[in-house]
């Protein structure tokens, strides 16, 4: 079954540390096989709070989703965010 990153960012502070780390997080994102679904764009809010941002990827599988998190080039991107965002980052199975 496929996996996928879901990211809803509660709150960004730097923008220019945003970008500096969608360049990194994209290259990893590409060398586990993962593909955006949604990135940022457009949207409504039906219920809820409103997030910033909202980031979806699918991966082939679950377990390359996860392997997609925990590596070395993931987890150098995902430093530069600290102290810059807040977001609740999970991976899902899909059906």
């Amino acid at each position: 079954m496929k996996g996928y990153v879901v990211c809803v960012y509660k709150s960004i502070s730097n923008e220019e540390k945003l970008k500096e780390y969608a360049v990194k997080a994209r290259a990893a994102v590409e060398k586990y096989k993962g593909k955006f679904l949604i990135r940022g764009g457009k949207s409504n809010l039906n219920e809820g709070e409103k997030s910033p941002r909202t980031v979806v990827i699918e991966f082939p599988s679950f377990e390359e989703a996860n392997s997609f998190y925990i590596s070395k080039e993931y987890q150098d991107a995902h430093s530069i965010l600290k102290g810059y965002a807040i977001r609740q980052h999970q991976t899902i199975e899909g059906v």
